[in-house]
């Protein structure tokens, strides 16, 4: 059984208004316990509505949402259970930093939890160790902190409730390269120590390309297209149809073969790349 399944999912803003307009339409997708999913697409495309129903923050004008079997709008109480089972991160979580210190931005989540305090104390630590919080800031104004500092406390505030599935709308956008990588890490071996569900939301398409198992691509509220990262990239030209780009490095090993360079269709990350090349080198090396 699926942890995350979405059967005909459909959500309209506005109904009955001169401003209405169909975010989603009939989308069913299937997320399986462990699995980590990226979903890419262009601005507008229904990425975030989508993702903010997984726990109940939108509801649907039609169709379901299910986790691990159950409808999770089917009452109040299951809603507000689903809040804290798939942990949501939204784009620039910085700006929603709003207690007194670090510390107790990160234990929010869990004290509404209703936790005891050692429990909490022991998720902060726990989180602040996940995504690289030192302890020693744990005093300070989030307000003080820099801008990569402020994205991983908002990030720890969510992992801090051990959800089963985690939620990440953009959580890179606006940092500079080494702060991107550094995020990226951080939800990798987050993933990897707890085993936890991962669902990524991002416009680049080398960072999805890295790091997730199976990607979705969402275009004007649907699915238009499902699967492993190298059969997605293959299909560049359906990509660009609808406004998306592929990995530079699927390009330039596209640019090689057409100058009669022997390397692989399947490279869309610089480490695919670098080892085809090495592996061209070997072959032509002389005994």
């Amino acid at each position: 059984m699926p942890t995350i399944k979405t059967e005909e999912l459909t959500h309209v803003y506005s109904i009955g208004s001169p401003f209405e307009s169909v975010a989603l339409e009939n989308v069913n997708i299937e997320i399986a316990q462990g699995e980590f999913v990226g979903l890419i697409g262009h601005t507008g495309s229904g990425k975030s509505t989508f993702v903010q129903h997984l726990n109940g923050l939108l509801l649907p004008t039609g169709g379901r949402v299910l986790l691990d079997g159950v409808d999770i709008n089917s009452s109040k109480k299951l809603r507000h259970e689903a809040r804290f089972k798939i942990g949501l991160v939204f784009q620039y979580p910085e700006y929603q930093l709003f207690e007194d210190t670090v510390y107790r931005d990160i234990s929010f989540g869990p004290r509404n939890m209703k936790l005891g305090k050692k429990e909490i104390d022991e998720r902060v630590r726990e989180a602040a160790g996940f995504v690289g919080v030192p302890e020693t800031i744990f005093d300070k104004s989030p307000l003080e902190l820099s801008g990569g500092q402020k994205r991983r406390v908002a990030i720890a505030g969510v992992i801090a409730m051990r959800p089963d599935v985690l939620v990440l709308d953009e959580p890179t956008a606006g940092l500079d390269p080494e702060g991107c990588e550094s995020i990226l890490r951080n939800i990798s071996d987050y993933r990897r120590a707890t085993g936890a569900t991962v669902i990524l939301v991002s416009h680049s398409m080398e960072d999805i390309a890295r790091i997730a198992d199976r990607l979705v691509v969402f275009d004007s509220g649907h699915v238009v297209m499902e699967g492993r990262p190298d059969e997605v990239f293959l299909q560049a030209e359906k990509l660009r149809s609808i406004g998306l780009d592929v990995p530079i490095v699927t390009d330039i090993a596209a640019r090689l073969r057409e100058l009669n360079v022997d390397v692989p269709e399947c490279c869309y990350t610089v480490s695919q790349l670098r080892d085809a090349i090495l592996a061209l080198k070997r072959r032509r090396a002389p005994c």
